[in-house]
């Protein structure tokens, strides 16, 4: 703890900065609470695409077996041209936003192959668009947690350090100017004291 001085230009500047620890504190403890809260709509939102993509690989169970067929489907069919994503902002952190992708489907012969190839593609192009998504919201995870981190700390620091560490600063002072001023009024009843005896 850094040595304070004790005068009243330094028990302004205590009581100037408790002011300010007390002002900043409410709004540090409401911006934790939003980013708790946002980091359970992202957990949701992780599980809701976990379930959605074994549903879809439920889905591919029951036809999977025709992908034996020789020499129709290739991964390959399906690429990801690009990711759209936006920015967001939560609390003050910026975020990717997940807007979708596009694709590039490979050309093939509509009549020469089977009819389960388009249904393939749509699925392929939907396990994509899952894991593209769940990618995005585990990265908005990553920085609302560390956002929280550094939020969490600040809380932690104003509310069991500085506010009561500034609180003591100002007792401190208080009492020690109280104890000069009490003392000043004693010396100045002595010394009247001493000059009302001096005039006898």
């Amino acid at each position: 703890m850094a040595k304070i001085r004790l005068t009243k230009n330094e028990l302004k500047k205590q009581k100037d900065s408790l002011k300010m620890y007390k002002r900043y504190l409410p709004t540090l403890m409401l911006k934790k609470q939003q980013l708790q809260g946002e980091i359970r709509i992202t957990d949701l939102r992780l599980r809701e695409l976990q379930v959605a993509r074994h549903q879809l690989d439920e889905s591919f169970k029951s036809w999977i077996a025709v992908f034996g067929e020789t020499g129709f489907f290739k991964p390959e069919f399906v690429k990801i041209t690009s990711l759209r994503t936006g920015i967001g902002n939560i609390a003050g952190v910026a975020i990717p936003v997940f807007e979708g992708a596009d694709f590039e489907i490979a050309s093939y012969d509509i009549i020469n192959t089977p009819l389960w190839l388009d249904a393939a593609v749509e699925s392929m192009k939907q396990a994509l668009l899952l894991e593209l998504e769940a990618v995005i919201v585990e990265e908005q995870r990553v920085r609302l947690d560390k956002e929280l981190r550094t939020t969490t700390q600040r809380v932690n620091l104003f509310e069991k350090v500085k506010i009561p560490e500034t609180r003591g600063n100002i007792k401190k002072i208080q009492v020690y100017l109280g104890d000069q001023q009490t003392a000043s009024v004693v010396r100045g009843k002595i010394a009247k004291s001493g000059t009302e005896k001096a005039a006898r």
